[in-house]
């Protein structure tokens, strides 16, 4: 690897409406990435933003060419799409995502490598040191977590921490992801993954006040097709045959 950490590594940002964070972002992720990586890329997905996401990031891939990439939902499709849109777009051995708002320091990724190298694991997820949200929206989050416990026995500290590291082939594996609103598409892929017996361990990330523009993650709509889409994968995994 030439004296560096990781041989290859995708990493992926889902944009709705950050047209005041992406740049920020992606420079910060640049910085890392030539310091750890002998190849990696950067995908943007522009989950049909409405405000002027779409041209900002066409500067970032100009100044940053060859190594970004952008991809375009028309109109919004809602996180899981994005999510999804990133893994199924990346190239790489390894892939890392992080929310494209800011609240992640990317340099932990190193922590994350380094956790991988040392526990062989197949997906290195974060959970938060202290997350920076309301407490109504930490308890929401503690009840999701519980009941997907009890309905596919996945325990882990964060499911939706929004800073993984996974290997390509988990996503070359696992049957294709289907959530396309909602917070499901997080809790889909670790239930996924881990059925088909790959293994997982967890890292705690620092968590930072958002700056800019506004999450969308807890309105009514998508928390309910969270909830129907939890419930149809439940029923298809002990009802149906595979």
């Amino acid at each position: 690897m030439k004296g560096k950490l990781i041989d290859e590594l995708s990493v992926f940002f889902p944009c709705y409406n950050e047209e005041k964070n992406i740049t920020n972002t992606v420079s910060k992720a640049v910085k890392v990435l030539e310091s750890i990586a002998q190849k990696w890329e950067i995908i943007i997905i522009n989950d049909g933003s409405k405000d002027n996401t779409a041209a900002v990031a066409l500067k970032i891939k100009k100044q940053y060419s060859p190594h970004i990439k952008i991809v375009t939902h028309n109109p919004n499709r809602g996180y899981g799409a994005a999510f999804k849109s990133g893994l199924y777009n990346s190239k790489y051995e390894w892939i890392a995502f992080t929310d494209s708002d800011g609240q992640f320091d990317f340099s932990e990724i190193k922590n994350f490598i380094k956790t991988q190298q040392k526990t062989k694991a197949d997906l290195v997820i974060g959970y938060y040191l202290g997350r920076k949200v309301s407490p109504l929206v930490v308890f929401t989050s503690k009840i999701w977590e519980l009941i997907v416990f009890i309905l596919f026995g996945l325990h882990v500290t964060d499911i939706d921490c929004g800073f993984k590291l996974v290997r390509k082939k988990v996503v070359d594996t696992i049957p294709k992801l289907e959530a396309e609103r909602g917070a499901f598409i997080s809790s889909e892929f670790l239930i996924k993954s881990k059925k088909a017996g790959f293994k997982i361990t967890e890292i705690g990330v620092h968590h930072y006040p958002r700056t800019e523009g506004q999450a969308t993650g807890r309105q009514l709509k998508v928390i309910i097709k969270s909830f129907t889409d939890l419930f149809k994968l439940w029923y298809k995994i002990n009802f149906t045959r595979a």
